[in-house]
């Protein structure tokens, strides 16, 4: 899926499979793999989500968030990431004097396709 451009989290993947009553070993029929990624495709604006999340942790308005609250709440909610998996996604984030990056550069750098080559 992930080579298709979807980025189906691990609990998004387990209700694709229980949805389609699919055993997690058990092999997948291309049309029902087509109706999942059609499922995944169609609820996916992960830009969007991402900056609605951060718009809303963003007090001042100003378009700006420290680091420090950035990765409490990469680490602390919802799918939570690792430290490791936090400091590899800002390892390429720009960061402003007082500890803060612009969001919407960092969402956009964040959400580009991987190089694959």
């Amino acid at each position: 899926m992930r080579c298709l451009g979807a980025s189906p989290t691990p609990g998004e993947v387990q209700r694709h499979l229980h949805l389609h009553k699919i055993d997690r070993n058990a092999e997948l029929d291309f049309s029902t793999f087509l109706n999942i990624m059609y499922r995944q495709m169609k609820q996916e604006e992960p830009e969007t989500e991402i900056l609605t999340a951060l718009s809303m942790i963003d007090r001042q308005k100003e378009g700006i968030v420290s680091i420090s609250e950035l990765r409490a709440k990469l680490t602390r909610l919802g799918e939570k990431l690792s430290e490791e998996e936090v400091d590899d996604l800002l390892k390429d984030a720009k960061v402003g004097p007082r500890g803060t990056i612009k969001y919407e550069e960092f969402v956009r750098t964040v959400c580009l396709p991987a190089v694959d080559y």
